[in-house]
């Protein structure tokens, strides 16, 4: 299915005129990196009752909703191009079956919030998103997407009295779906005059911050450390505006219930580091090994990502090595392979191995590997110092084109005030410039033999 057809392919003269009339009052909104959407402050914290939410299609419904918004609350059907959405929804693939899953995951699951209103209080229970309708209508043409909402909320959703603006660009930044909902809990309640959000039960903030409606037991501690933690420090570094400060309600010894503080950032807090976006092809890879869709999220979120991608391509090389044993259980081999750097490893001739081989390294492969991009941003560095200010502007100015409209505003900002100099905009600058200059990703061979020239390991 071609998702990206030209809406004014020459191939297709006549197209132009034949979809003028329908599509003049839904043409999309023109992408941004400033398009917000206006959520209802009531479909932030959500809950699910039957099915489960991901990350993406949390990053689909609020695109969907912002083009919504952009049409009006009097249309009862909405449509636009489906390479729109895939782009506002930072959907980094190409896999339009995987994205009607994530669909069907809004149109299934069964989400219900309360809203209070000027004298009353009101429930809703409902799906996320009524009809959706994908129609591809040939090579040259836009394939497009349709949708509705369920009548009971579309006019609170798309108009609603209470809203918390959310910038989409934020959305591409994000790793799991816990750091979305607090970051739209802190975006809402930062204008609040107490900054505090709701207080609820442990279930509650366990379904809503892992977008599950199955979850039986909360052991705390883990929950805490898997999904509270993480989600907190990316959603630090995520914006400059607040710190969301966790409280704990105990009874007893235990901790009961849950609450977050907004506190606003003083106008001159440092600022902050990008977040590694989300690679769903990469997630998606880890399910294909056996792994379920909540542990290939968490072992996701948990991982240093270039770590993780190492030792799937290992385990998948292995798997494809007939010469080798077959593995009995991919998803464990996987687990263990990352715990214990097979992927800077190559693998023992005759077997699969258990341990590392003794005489292998004692440095992480993940600290080889990050010292090794140290060393070439500091290359890069003395390239760029040493080469004529024009061609130096020009590089400045590629990197602008190419990479900056893809960057959180605080790093950009950091950029046009500083430069390559700055302490947040200039390491991004720098690898930019070593994937420009270097023509491959570092082979097994190239880390090790850089790793023996400093010294790093310890053989024999």
């Amino acid at each position: 299915m071609d998702i990206t057809g030209d809406d004014n392919d020459p191939a297709h003269p006549d197209m132009a005129r034949e979809a003028a009339p329908a599509t003049d009052r839904r043409r999309p909104a023109p992408r941004r990196d400033d398009a917000m959407v206006q959520k209802a402050n009531e479909s932030i914290a959500i809950r699910p009752k039957k099915g489960r939410l991901t990350l993406l299609s949390r990053r689909i419904y609020n695109a969907l909703l912002y083009h919504a918004q952009q049409q009006g609350v009097e249309e009862h059907q909405y449509s636009l191009p489906l390479a729109t959405l895939i782009g506002d929804a930072h959907f980094n693939s190409r896999n339009v079956a995987l994205l009607k899953d994530h669909i069907r995951e809004m149109q299934t699951t069964l989400i219900e919030w309360n809203s209070v209103g000027a004298g009353e209080q009101r429930w809703t229970s409902s799906q996320l998103l009524g009809a959706v309708e994908i129609a591809e209508r040939g090579s040259g043409y836009p394939v497009i997407i349709s949708w509705s909402y369920p009548d009971k909320v579309r006019e609170r959703l798309l108009k609603p009295s209470r809203y918390t603006r959310i910038l989409l660009e934020v959305g591409a930044q994000m790793r799991s779906y816990a750091t979305a909902v607090l970051f739209e809990l802190g975006m809402q309640y930062l204008t609040s005059p107490s900054r505090l959000t709701m207080r609820e039960d442990l279930y509650w903030w366990a379904s809503v911050l892992t977008g599950r409606s199955d979850i039986e037991k909360v052991d705390y501690r883990y929950f805490k450390r898997d999904v509270l933690r993480p989600a907190l420090a990316e959603v630090d570094a995520l914006q400059q505006d607040f710190v969301l400060e966790l409280i704990e309600h105990k009874e007893g010894r235990r901790v009961a219930e849950l609450q977050f503080r907004v506190l606003r950032r003083s106008p001159a807090a440092p600022e902050v580091a990008q977040s590694a976006t989300f690679d769903l092809e990469l997630v998606e890879r880890l399910r294909q090994l056996g792994l379920k869709d909540e542990e290939a999220d968490l072992l996701y979120n948990r991982s240093d990502e270039a770590l993780l991608r190492a030792t799937v391509e290992h385990v998948e090389q292995r798997l494809r090595n007939t010469a080798l044993p077959p593995l009995t259980s991919p998803a464990a081999y996987l687990r263990d392979a990352l715990k214990k750097g097979y992927a800077g490893v190559a693998p023992a001739p005759a077997l699969a191995p258990a341990e590392p081989p003794p005489s292998m390294v004692q440095a992480s492969v993940q600290g080889i590997r990050d010292e090794w991009e140290r060393a070439q941003a500091r290359d890069c560095e003395a390239r760029f110092g040493a080469l004529p200010a024009e061609e130096q502007l020009l590089l400045r100015q590629a990197f602008e084109d190419e990479a900056l409209p893809g960057l959180m505003a605080p790093i950009v900002r950091a950029w046009e005030r500083d430069g390559p100099a700055s302490r947040v905009a200039g390491p991004l600058f720098l690898r930019w410039l070593a994937r420009r200059w270097l023509s491959a990703e570092p082979t097994e061979k190239d880390l090790l033999e850089f790793a023996i020239a400093r010294g790093m390991l310890q053989l024999g």
